[in-house]
């Protein structure tokens, strides 16, 4: 059984600790150079792929914010449309559950940093 900091370690990965987030993140955005796609086939080939092997919804939020830059709502439907009869309903189903939960955690996190300058600002304000 992990000890208490293992678990704790654990759980901030899973949960997006910051550190291991922006590692991960310029993991990503370094190997789009060496892959020789443009932008967009990039991140279409990347988010195709973690559908495919049924990824949590952390891997699609690493690539979110690169991927918004070049890719549109609609192009993810098509990734899961092109994508349903090689990896099937439940996948299918699956990687469109995770795409929603890493959106929703990618509001999440901007309504916490928002509120976390909000409170910085006050404090701030205060010190004067």
């Amino acid at each position: 059984m992990p000890s208490n900091d293992a678990g704790k370690i654990l759980s901030s990965i899973a949960t997006g600790d910051l550190p291991v987030v922006e590692t991960l993140t310029r993991m990503t955005l370094n190997t789009m150079g060496d892959s020789g796609l443009d932008a967009r086939s990039y991140f279409l080939v990347r988010l195709a792929g973690l559908a495919a092997i049924d990824a949590a919804p952390m891997s699609y939020l690493l690539n979110a914010t690169g991927a918004s830059d070049v890719l549109e709502p609609r192009d993810l439907q098509g990734i899961l449309i092109a994508l349903a009869p090689v990896i099937g309903t439940a996948r299918t189903a699956a990687a469109a559950g995770n795409m929603l939960r890493a959106y929703a955690a990618k509001m999440e996190m901007g309504e916490a940093a928002a509120e976390a300058e909000k409170k910085e600002a006050s404090l701030s304000g205060k010190a004067r």
